[in-house]
């Protein structure tokens, strides 16, 4: 028994959200899955998500969507303002809520159950990713394991060029994260203010008193907490009332780029294949729609057809070059203005109050209800 080899379908490296749901995924579709993780998840991350209307679909289909600790906030209107627009572009959809937003660790934990109580989770694992190949002898834990394939699913930050090109896009901006409460309910609305300093999004927090609102702020310029406060102030007291910043802030660097694995040996999920700019909150959801990709692709091909690969990337690269390059340009413009980039902000929005169509294609984008191919 010292010598038995244990088969898996998957092997998937980095036990965070999308790390997580993949596994789950697999395993609801009857794959055998393990995950490990170098590190053990921090549990108590009391940061948000924007969940769309697709991925809501997806944890509902998962049987984890009814089991989050709090109650979702719905978002059933976004509104975009900037200083050089006199009204704002307002998108609704009457039929459903356009998303929801959570708590990660809520989320987390319930992915992390499910496989805790299958024994499909090792924590506490670092292997040497360029040295590990699928359908050949990997020793975890004193075991020896044969994976037909190897997920990497280890977030924007993982830097290794013997495995992963990256494409990096420069940026020095830094995004602020945090909560605040305020004295007004928020109508579950959630906004966008392309404000001089940077892109500012507030968004309904889950909350029993809808008194509760989460913001990101994205700037390359240094700032302060107080700053930051004063900023929410300026441009939400109308729409909030008194407000209150919470005390805990967040920051990151915010690295856009896409990668491309080396040698045919790694299907890479969420931010380690493509990580954009948070201005249009679909980070995150982009992760979900690599897992679903992946897993229709399945039900075409087997484990070990080449073409899976390929046709995965082919298809996720189309959606994640064109965020990447929106995202990127929209900051671009807004950054540098000029009459020129004004003039083209200005049209920008006056075709979208205009065109019903557009405004349809907006909302079915912001909902995750458009594919790309």
């Amino acid at each position: 028994m010292k010598n038995k080899i244990h088969n898996y379908d998957f092997l998937v490296i980095g036990a965070g959200l999308i790390g997580s749901l993949t596994a789950v995924c697999l395993l609801k579709n009857k794959y055998k899955v393990l995950v490990i993780d170098k590190n053990e998840q921090f549990l108590n991350d009391k940061r948000t998500l924007a969940v769309n209307a697709n991925s809501k679909d997806f944890l509902t289909k998962l049987g984890i969507w009814n089991k989050l600790k709090a109650n979702p906030e719905p978002i059933n209107k976004i509104e975009i303002y900037d200083t050089i627009n006199k009204f704002p572009l307002i998108f609704e959809n009457t039929n459903e809520e356009m998303g929801n937003v959570i708590f990660n660790s809520d989320l987390l934990v319930e992915a992390k159950q499910l496989l805790l109580k299958k024994n499909l989770l090792i924590e506490g694992i670092n292997i040497e990713i360029s040295k590990i190949k699928s359908n050949e002898k990997i020793k975890i834990e004193n075991k020896n394991y044969l994976f037909k394939k190897i997920i990497l699913c280890l977030g924007k930050n993982y830097e290794n060029e013997d495995t992963i090109k990256k494409f990096s896009f420069p940026s020095l901006h830094k995004s602020y994260v945090g909560f605040f409460d305020h004295s007004v309910v928020h109508n579950q609305i959630a906004y966008e203010i392309f404000t001089p300093e940077g892109p500012l999004a507030v968004l309904p927090a889950p909350s029993k008193s809808k008194k509760t609102s989460t913001f990101i702020f994205s700037t390359q310029n240094k700032i302060s907490r107080t700053n930051i406060q004063k900023l929410i102030k300026n441009y939400f007291s109308k729409t909030h009332g008194l407000i209150n910043l919470k005390k805990k802030i967040y920051e990151y660097k915010i690295l856009p780029h896409l990668s491309k694995e080396k040698f045919n040996q790694f299907i890479l999920i969420g931010d380690i294949l493509r990580s954009i700019h948070p201005v249009a909150g679909q980070g995150w959801n982009l992760g979900i729609k690599d897992i679903q990709t992946f897993i229709s692709l399945l039900n075409q091909y087997e484990i070990d057809d080449p073409n899976l690969l390929a046709d995965y990337y082919k298809h996720r690269s189309i959606e994640s070059f064109t965020y990447l390059t929106f995202t990127s340009l929209i900051n671009k413009i807004y950054e540098n203005q000029n009459p020129l980039n004004n003039a083209i902000i200005k049209s920008g929005f006056c075709i979208l109050r205009k065109s019903s169509f557009l405004k349809k294609t907006f909302i079915k984008q912001a909902m995750g209800r458009l594919n790309l191919i």
